[in-house]
């Protein structure tokens, strides 16, 4: 298996070289040349298989000939280690909790496989590989769980001052030993473009040895495409056209989701479901893709203005709006909608939302009222609303449960460094750290 940029289709490079340059010369995205189809009666067997078993099958589709069979096999077993329910709320709707991991967010899935996977790759390696991750919530808190302690590699995270809620930001900036935390004066999207820069930087190259834990890398959008299958077996034999609704930011996720609808995942359409940071609704209704200062939400991981992801996207449909919009369908949502999702899903089924999954219910929810009544959908939940404790209990009227892993990191020390939006001050600590 090959992989070459959005940008450039001229030369190609490894799954390994892809995932630890993480971007490419050109500053863009990896994808891959060729996305391979799964041999039908593959899929078709999924319906009484493991989400383990059901991960192997996709992953040795897609990463054919690029990490052995076995490796592949233990990576899969260490990293997914949790429950993944699928949890029927209505006769139409169902929801995919996955949320059940170390840190209660979907990051983990990918973040346990990606430090597992660079591990492997640097095992023989004799420095240390660093990993630059910008995050505007859970990305953080997985990836410093997911890497922590691993062995060969350092992990440095940049995140946005006072725009993450205070249990996200203890999960990541607690830890100490090989994660380093950076508190960056600015928004999400300042905290991406510092990332972006050092990795074009050619003072650094040659001194560093650098990649990204963010959705930027490839291999987390691999092990992303995982549980779309698996979802969709546990729902297959109602032999009903499915679709998913996804709680969209950096359009990660998402993008997950695509790679398994073109391994042939039959999925009849994706509803991106998105806060105030509307960018992408806004394109697909009006073809101009317009970028915009990030706005300050509830739900705060979605809280980016230029999704990056949205470049393998257009780069899945070879830039063709029509075909992007005959498999997705967008829509956005205000706080006031959020809140009033998470209180009436709360009183009419009894069912306890976050706000981002929130956001995703209200997508799916419309989609499915303009939609043939034999549509049945699938809202992925992406966080454990124990995170957010504030929003939910004021939304539903009454406390809520908040699990020890998370009220216990609370009671730690938290240990970030301050950090200005300027380039060279990035640059700077990159050079005297490590």
């Amino acid at each position: 298996m090959r992989f070459n940029t959005t940008k450039d289709k001229t030369q190609s490079v490894s799954f390994e070289q892809a995932v630890l340059k993480g971007l490419g010369a050109d500053g863009e995205l990896f994808m891959p040349v060729d996305i391979p189809p799964l041999p039908l009666d593959a899929i078709a067997a999924m319906k009484t298989m493991s989400l383990a078993d059901i991960s192997l099958s996709a992953a040795k589709n897609l990463l054919t000939d690029s990490v052995p069979h076995t490796v592949l096999e233990d990576i899969i077993n260490d990293s997914f280690t949790f429950d993944v329910p699928v949890v029927s709320v209505t006769e139409r709707i169902s929801i995919l909790e996955l949320f059940h991991g170390p840190t209660l967010s979907f990051k983990d899935f990918a973040a346990r496989f990606m430090s597992r996977l660079m591990a492997y790759f640097v095992r023989q390696a004799d420095r240390k590989l660093t990993v630059l991750v910008a995050t505007s919530g859970d990305t953080g808190s997985a990836v410093a769980q997911g890497f922590y302690r691993v062995p060969g590699i350092e992990v440095i995270i940049l995140y946005p001052s006072r725009k993450i809620s205070p249990l996200q930001e203890a999960q990541m900036t607690t830890l100490g030993d090989n994660i380093t935390l950076l508190e960056v004066d600015g928004a999400f999207d300042d905290c991406q473009k510092l990332v972006k820069q050092a990795f074009v930087d050619p003072d650094l190259a040659g001194k560093l040895w650098l990649t990204s834990a963010n959705s930027i890398n490839i291999a987390r959008l691999v092990p992303q495409s995982f549980y779309y299958f698996y979802a969709w077996s546990r729902l297959a034999p109602k032999g009903k056209p499915v679709v998913f609704s996804v709680p969209s930011g950096n359009f990660g996720n998402l993008t997950g989701g695509l790679l398994a609808k073109k391994m042939g995942l039959p999925v009849k359409k994706f509803i991106a479901a998105a806060n105030a940071n509307d960018v992408i609704p806004r394109y697909l209704q009006t073809g101009e893709f317009r970028p915009q200062p990030s706005k300050k939400t509830l739900s705060n991981a979605m809280d980016v203005g230029n999704p990056s992801n949205w470049t393998r996207i257009m780069d899945l449909y070879q830039h063709n709006l029509e075909s992007i919009k005959d498999d997705i369908y967008s829509q956005s949502y205000r706080d006031a909608d959020t809140v009033a999702t998470i209180k009436q899903v709360f009183e009419k089924y009894g069912y306890i939302l976050d706000p981002h999954s929130a956001v995703g219910w209200r997508g799916l929810e419309d989609y499915l009222k303009q939609s043939a009544g034999d549509t049945i959908g699938i809202s992925v939940a992406t966080a454990h609303p124990g995170k957010f404790p504030d929003i939910v209990e004021n939304a539903i009227g009454r406390k809520i449960t908040i699990p020890e892993r998370l009220s216990a990191c609370l009671n730690r020390e938290k240990c970030p460094a301050k950090l200005s939006q300027k380039y060279d001050d990035f640059k700077a600590f990159l050079l005297h750290h490590l």
